[in-house]
């Protein structure tokens, strides 16, 4: 007998969900994955974003979905990279997109099989691993892109009305109409979801207390680069140009920015801010009072509230105690500008993130003493080839679009495996230089359960340092090393260490983070709401998703979007869908 080649594989199983969704029986189901199998739906087979584990669990929820969306046309999608043998978390898998329509959309996916040593029985062997159902468009919503797009017609052919420009800042002004959506912040979350629900017509206005779009970069130290590479940190729609190079200038990024939102024709206040906010149970829509550049307050009533104020938006400033008797300068990271302003001085970095790195880097080159003061462990990571070893799928050949699906069908506990895998690979490329920061009293650490700085920065945000020559110096001692608990008391002129010693300075820098976003929700829409709330970003109890992040949340109308350019592009997509839906009484908010 012949064997069966990947794409008969993928064909066979596709068909057997078929006859399964058609048999309408649990048992249909279960027979066609693995017992430890994973389904991830992003509002592909229902409006939810869920992940379940277990063949067991898995079948009665996708019974239901199936019976409630009637999904059909499971088919290879010819357009995407071809079915092919892949490792994913250390296992060899059949990796293959394919397509499928239900009531009211039209859906992506991703199906990774196991199969047996000959691959000649698909029905047995031929199991599903992982199963991604993710939703593409609404049908008769789709967005206005390609062949969608419009004519543009109306300016070239009616002289009399209103040009383009004309119509750009009567849609900027809102002074005839109500946005459907305020969009929280313009960094790359709130630009990322601006331009999705702007595609889908969704009228929508976003403000920043900022003067310029890019100014979340822009305002930021002078040294900033991006610490990760281009390849994966495009925006929706527009991607980097290919020139551009691999680790981004912050400077040329905000440009980027502000340049995307005016090629994107976002609607955007800018020097704007949100005082507060209180949802009208009566009229289901937000009581929004925002300032303006000239001064002025409206109240908006918006139906939706995207914060997009980044998963790490106030400055955290800790209670030092003495540090109030310091007669220096006291800076935090937030507002460090450039080492040069500081030469011939010396410099206390309280924190060992990225930020505290940089800025101990930069102070140091620009002439100042400087010495760094850890407060826990800290993740050190060669900034290649190790600290890029997660972005490698975007440099396997298919494109953008199939490398955004092929991540998001990847659920957590396996990407876990996968970083478990990388943090070792690293940690073993970057032993002698680790080895020298140890000797140096550094303490290290490699992130829970040793799943490296990505799952560092989904639990807390930070922690961790891509090492652009900070750690060399520590090493070799031209930036000073101590441990917060050798400090025996800061005071007017520096700090005495336990050891009698002491350190004069002339500026602290405090890199010590920021309060999560649920500290900005507290403040804007009451302690009510930040309670009914709860946790934003950070795993679920289930460890399976991220916690009110591009998903429904228990306050009707208010949605959370942040995170990296990739997470921004790649779930914005699934955010915008839902606000969609909900505009068009597909999607009942809760």
């Amino acid at each position: 007998m012949k064997p069966i080649t990947d794409t008969q594989s993928v064909q066979a199983w596709l068909a057997a969900f078929e006859t399964a969704i058609e048999s309408a029986t649990v048992t249909g189901f279960e027979r066609l994955f693995e017992p430890g199998a994973y389904w991830r739906n992003m509002l592909g087979l229902d409006f939810s974003v869920k992940t379940l584990s277990g063949a067991s669990v898995i079948s009665p929820e996708l019974l239901a979905a199936c019976q409630q969306s009637n999904p059909a046309n499971f088919r290879i999608d010819n357009s995407a990279t071809p079915p092919r043998r892949v490792v994913r978390a250390g296992t060899d898998a059949l990796e293959a997109f394919f397509l499928f329509e239900t009531n009211t959309g039209r859906g992506r996916g991703v199906l990774r099989l196991k199969l047996d040593a000959a691959g000649s029985d698909p029905e047995v062997s031929s199991q599903a691993w992982t199963l991604l159902t993710a939703l593409h468009e609404l049908k008769g919503f789709e967005e206005t892109v390609d062949r969608n797009r419009p004519s543009g017609q109306v300016h070239s052919r009616d002289f009399r009305g209103l040009n383009w420009l004309d119509q750009r800042q009567q849609s900027v002004a809102f002074t005839d109409r109500e946005p459907a959506v305020l969009v929280v912040g313009a960094g790359q979350a709130g630009l990322s979801i601006a331009a999705r629900l702007t595609q889908l017509g969704v009228d929508t206005l976003v403000i920043d207390k900022n003067a310029r779009v890019g100014d979340n970069w822009r305002n930021r130290y002078h040294a900033l680069t991006l610490h990760n590479q281009v390849y994966a940190n495009h925006l929706p729609y527009m991607p980097f140009p290919p020139n551009w190079p691999v680790y981004i200038p912050k400077d040329k990024l905000a440009s980027w920015m502000e340049h995307y939102a005016e090629a994107m024709e976002l609607n955007i206040w800018m020097s704007s801010e949100l005082l507060e906010s209180r949802f009208d149970e009566e009229q289901q829509c937000w009581q929004a009072r925002v300032t303006s550049a000239s001064g002025d307050t409206r109240l908006l009533t918006p139906r939706h509230i995207v914060m997009a104020t980044s998963i790490s938006g106030m400055p955290k400033l800790p209670e030092i105690p003495g540090l109030e008797d310091f007669q220096g300068d006291v800076l935090h990271a937030s507002a460090y500008r450039d080492g040069t302003d500081h030469k011939g001085k010396s410099a206390l970095v309280i924190g060992m993130g990225t930020s505290g790195h940089d800025i101990a880097q930069d102070l140091a080159c620009g002439g100042a003493s400087t010495t760094m003061v850890q407060r826990g462990s800290t993740m050190i990571v060669n900034i290649e080839p190790g600290g890029q070893l997660p972005y490698s799928l975007y440099h396997e050949g298919p494109g953008l679009d199939d490398c955004d699906l092929i991540t998001v069908a990847m659920p957590f506990p396996l990407q876990r495996q996968s970083h478990i895998g990388f943090t070792a690979t690293a940690k073993q490329q970057d032993w002698p230089l680790l080895e020298q920061l140890e000797q140096r009293g550094m303490k290290l650490d490699y992130g829970p359960d040793e799943t490296g700085w990505q799952f560092k920065y989904l639990t807390r945000g930070g922690g961790y340092y891509f090492n652009v020559g900070a750690s060399e110096m520590i090493a070799d001692g031209t930036i000073k090393l101590i441990q917060y608990s050798d400090i025996q008391k800061f005071d007017s002129l520096g700090i005495s260490l336990n050891d009698k010693s002491r350190i004069d300075l002339d500026l602290i820098v405090l890199a010590t983070g920021y309060h999560g976003m649920g500290a900005m929700v507290e403040k804007l829409f009451g302690t009510d709401v930040a309670s009914k709330v709860g946790p934003i970003w950070g795993f679920d109890d289930d460890g399976l998703e991220l916690r009110n992040l591009y998903c429904q949340t228990p306050q009707r109308g208010l949605w959370f979007a942040g995170g990296s350019f990739a997470q921004c592009r790649i779930n914005s997509k699934y955010l915008g869908l839902q606000i969609k839906a909900s505009e068009e009484g597909l999607l009942s908010v809760h």
